[in-house]
Formats: C-alpha cells, structure tokens, sequence
C-alpha cells in the first residue's frame, strides 16, 4: 500500500470481505498454497488451512524471554513449564494494517477469496479434530491477519469446542492489533460474556510502537492512532478477560529512545500499574517472506528497516531499564500468569 491507511474505512471494507455472519462463515487463509509455506518448519496441515507454530521463551541473550503463550497454556492445561510449546493456528486472511514486519505474505491480509476459503469456525476444529491424536497439539491460536475484524470467530470457536465437549481441554489463543471497537460494535452481550469467562482462553493485545513515529512506521496507519491502542486495551481488561501484551520496538529513530520509553511505561502503567510486566517486546528480524519483502523495496527504503531492526535493541534496553526502576526483583521473577491484573 502507498500513503497512510485510512485504518477506519479499510477495517469496513476487509470485514465485509472476510466474514458472512448469517452463514457463521469465515474467509480463512490457505497456508499450503501460499509463499508462507515455504517458511514452515512443518508442512501444512488441516487440508492446508492449518500450521504448527513453535512457541519458545528464548530469543537470544540480548532479550527478554517471552513465556506467551507457553505458561498461560501450560497452567490452564496442567502441564509442566517448558521452554517450547506448539500451537495449531489457523489464519483469517484479513488484516488492516501492513506491518513491514509481517511474516505473512501481504496478499494473504487482503480478504480476496483466491487465497482462502469459505469455512466455520465448527469445520476447523473438526479439520483439528482430524489431526492423528498422538501429535495433535493441545492449544490452537486463531490469528491472521486480523481476528478482530472478525471477532465472532473467537465466541464461534468456543461454542464449536464446547459442543465437541472440549471446553477447558484445549487451549485458546488469539491476537488483537488494537485497532477498532469491533468486539463492543459486533457482538452480543452473551458473547462479550463467553468470550470473557470461557476456560482456557487466553487474548494478546499488540502495542505496534512505543511511540507515534514508531508506531506509524510500522503499521502505516495515522500516527493518533497510537493513543487508541491504549483505550482498547483498558476496555478489553474491563471485560476481566486474560489479557496480555506484545509491543514491537523496531523505530528509525535513534535519538531520545529513553524518554519515549518512559512515556511509554508510564501510559501502560496508567492502563493499570502491573501492566508493563504483563507485557512482552517482540524480537523483530528479516527472515523468510519478511526478508523477501524488504529485498524488494528501493535501498533506502529497505535501509530505513534494517536500522529500525538495529534500533530495537537499544529500546529494548531501555525497556529493561524502566522495568528494573518501577518494579521490585521478586516481582520482576513473578511468572506472567501470576502477575495481578484486575480490571479497576
């Protein structure tokens, strides 16, 4: 795309796309046949509208570990902590913004029908359901794209695993970019209420900057919509749901990354005081797709990235630094699950 998204209007037309409510169908991204597949440690599965994601809490010496959704999971499934833990995800092939970042091909973010297919939230767990049993994964991850424009397909999946006499027994993930008001605009309030109550589920919200520049740069959306992310997080941990962060620090600034950290903190904190500790940064690195895609740009446009990628690592830093001030060792080694963090 070319120019700033009008984030508003373009969430109207993917969603008109992506889901036909009365049919409880859903545009659902066909990984098999796309150039993502190419970068699957394992093939796809489920007819080719599924993946296995390896989650790991290890990136590196120079970075935070990230226990999402490794111990969420693992506590509300009884299992023991590990490092690892797989997920069968499926994607919807709708998406609003265009993070550079992004390890899915842009075509399949466009809500265009020939690189999906038409299919309930009931048809992919039973597409789940037929998975050999001695290597189905015990948690699924509904992604994108963007489940949000979508946000029937989480309550739907929580209905098709209950009637499959599933509920508790497998756990479910979904990622929310903090775009739009779609959870409050789209669905009832029985299933605001499921959604918020039902066992073993687990939502992240995606801070995409720790800054209006930065959050522009990476999403290509206005940069006031920075501040709306923080709104739609504190209205989502009002519904008491199990709600964590990701924030991406990739920026082409360099100069004044500790202040803009600081306000940063300082607005999650405001969201409520434990909420940087629920929150993880994301290790953003050209690999696969993302890496094609960035080859493809003019020089100095791919330049811009590949100091943004350098650049995250003295936020990062900073983040780190603005940990250690606010918060104490002990609750700093506090398991995220642990952390507090009741609605006000």
């Amino acid at each position: 795309m070319s120019g700033t998204i009008d984030t508003d209007a373009f969430s109207a037309r993917l969603r008109a796309r992506a889901v036909k409510v009365n049919e409880r169908q859903l545009l659902i991204a066909r990984i098999g046949a796309s150039e993502q597949a190419a970068d699957l440690k394992e093939p796809a599965n489920c007819d080719g509208f599924g993946r296995i994601r390896h989650f790991v809490r290890d990136h590196g010496s120079d970075w935070p570990r990230n226990p999402l959704p490794i111990d969420p999971a693992s506590r509300a499934l009884g299992l023991r902590d590990e490092d690892t833990l797989d997920a069968q995800v499926f994607q919807n092939a709708a998406c609003n913004w265009r993070c550079w970042y992004c390890f899915v091909p842009f075509r399949l973010l466009d809500a265009v029908e020939d690189t999906g297919a038409w299919l309930r939230a009931e048809d992919l767990v039973d597409l789940y359901l037929r998975e050999p049993e001695a290597t189905r994964r015990r948690m699924i991850d509904l992604t994108g794209g963007q489940p949000d424009l979508v946000p029937e397909w989480v309550p739907w999946t929580m209905e098709a695993l209950r009637a499959r006499n599933l509920g508790g027994k497998v756990f479910l993930w979904s990622d929310d970019n903090l775009s739009n008001d779609y959870f409050w605009r789209y669905l009832s309030n029985a299933q605001q209420e499921l959604v918020a109550t039902f066992p073993a589920y687990g939502r992240v919200a995606c801070f995409k900057g720790f800054d209006d520049a930065s959050f522009a740069f990476n999403t290509e959306a206005d940069p006031t919509l920075f501040s709306r992310q923080f709104d739609l997080f504190g209205r989502l941990l009002s519904t008491g749901m199990d709600l964590y962060g990701y924030v991406t620090l990739t920026t082409p600034n360099g100069t004044g990354i500790d202040d803009a950290m600081a306000r940063f903190v300082d607005r999650l904190q405001a969201i409520h005081e434990n909420l940087p500790l629920r929150t993880v940064p994301l290790k953003i690195g050209a690999w696969g797709v993302v890496k094609k895609r960035l080859a493809s740009f003019p020089e100095s446009r791919t330049e811009l990235y590949n100091r943004a990628m350098v650049n995250q690592q003295r936020a990062v830093e900073a983040w780190n630094r603005q940990l250690e001030a606010r918060f104490s060792s002990d609750l700093r080694a506090t398991s995220i699950v642990d952390v507090p963090m009741r609605p006000r």
